[in-house]
Parts: structure tokens; C-alpha cells; sequence
């Protein structure tokens, strides 16, 4: 406790200096994408992990859209969380399966905080259908390279990956989860042990893809330390 703090003071601000070290104790990842991209999945494996390396996790997921191609996200915390919500401009780390969601939910990133995200872009229906029905084609689909730019408007650390090819040069192009599980594990503040990340991809995955999406991680991993210079 620290100086001035008795053991005589009030219990609101004892509760306060609790909450204040947990804050501080508590590593906040946003992940987002869109429905049928397995980010359920890529919760889950993180989730696992944590659990298996005796960390204590809380979630809070949006996937109502999940089978409608529309936007999903999972609030994911571990070591001290007060709730399962991660408060706006706390969140340590943005893993995004989506370019655009990484921007939707770019609010939720501390400053400093790091984006992981895939360079494969899926344009939301409304923006589908406006390119398609401007008969002038004046009307152009967001490029990746616009996005990046305005996600470094917040910060400058940004791994963008081609996912998808990552996971097609393993084996299975349904692999991208593992590939951006496995750059996230190459950040030097990420508190989970990335062994026990890799196990936890490994039993989580279908048995018949173990191999490609243990490949598919390594690549993440090695796409991400070289990115983030580690």
C-alpha cells in the first residue's frame, strides 16, 4: 500500500487503489472482422491458453451479425480485469481479421497501443452496393494503403500482413486466424506465453489442418517480429 494509504482509510479509496493496480495488471486485446472469418475461434485460442497458463480472462462478445457478413468483435482481457468490456483508448492490442474493422474499433487502442491486422479487404455491403450502382464508376471501393494511413493518424505501430497468403504458403487458406494469433504472440509486452499458444491453436483446430495451421502461426509469428522489430 502506498505512503498515506493507512489501513484506517476509508473503504471507497482502498476500492479505488485495488481498481488503480488491476488497471495497470489487466492486458486489453480488441479483436474484430467479419462474420465467417473464425474470430470466435481466434478468442477461443487465446482464451485456452491464458487459462491453461493459470491467468484469469474475461470477454465480452458482439457476434449477432456473425453469419450475416457483418461486423463482430470480442472484447478479451486477461491478468486483473474489473469487467469484460474494455474501456475506450485501453486497449493494448487490435487484432483485426478485417482492415475496415480495425479502423471501426480504432477508438478502443491506448496511445502506443499496437494494430495486427490483415491486408484483405472485404467491403461491407453498403459500400458494395454503392460502387455497383454508380453507373459513372466514379465511386471506388477504400484501398488497404488509405486505412493504414489513417490508423498511423493514432499510431505508428501497424503489422499489416497478407494473411491470407501466409496461410495459402502453409496449407490451408482457412489458416489466416493462426497466422495473426502467431504475429500477436511476437509483440514484446503480449503476457501470454506463446507456447502455450501454440498448444492451444493445436487442439482447437480441426485434426486434419494441425499441421498447416502450426505452420501458418510460425509464419505469423516470424511476419510479426519483423515488423515490430523484435
Amino acid at each position: 500500500m502506498p505512503a498515506g494509504l493507512s489501513d484506517k482509510c476509508p473503504c471507497t479509496c482502498r476500492w479505488h487503489y485495488d481498481e488503480v493496480i488491476r488497471v495497470k495488471d489487466t492486458y486489453n486485446i480488441m479483436f474484430c472482422g467479419v462474420g465467417g472469418q473464425g474470430l470466435m475461434l481466434l478468442s477461443a485460442i487465446l482464451g485456452k491458453a491464458a487459462v491453461d497458463s493459470g491467468m484469469e480472462v474475461m470477454t465480452g462478445e458482439q457476434h449477432g451479425l456473425s453469419q450475416r457478413s457483418g461486423s463482430i468483435y470480442v472484447h478479451f482481457r486477461v491478468g486483473k480485469p474489473l469487467s469484460p468490456l474494455i474501456p475506450y483508448g485501453r486497449a493494448d492490442l487490435i487484432i483485426a481479421m478485417e482492415p475496415n474493422e480495425a479502423l471501426r474499433y480504432i477508438e478502443y487502442l491506448k496511445d502506443g497501443g499496437v494494430v495486427i491486422m490483415s491486408s484483405r479487404v472485404m467491403p461491407p455491403p453498403g459500400e458494395t452496393g454503392a460502387v455497383a450502382g454508380d453507373k459513372e464508376r466514379k465511386t471506388k471501393y477504400v484501398k488497404v494503403d488509405e486505412i493504414v494511413q489513417k490508423i498511423k493518424t493514432v499510431t505508428n505501430k501497424v503489422v499489416l500482413l497478407d494473411s491470407l497468403q501466409l496461410a495459402v504458403k502453409a496449407g490451408n487458406p482457412r489458416a489466416e486466424n493462426s497466422v495473426l494469433v502467431g504475429a500477436a504472440c511476437a509483440c514484446p509486452d503480449f503476457p501470454i506465453p506463446s507456447e502455450a499458444v501454440r498448444k492451444a491453436v493445436l487442439a482447437l483446430v480441426p485434426k486434419k489442418t494441425v499441421e498447416a495451421n502450426s505452420k501458418a502461426f510460425d509464419l505469423g509469428k516470424e511476419s510479426g517480429g519483423s515488423c515490430l522489430g523484435t
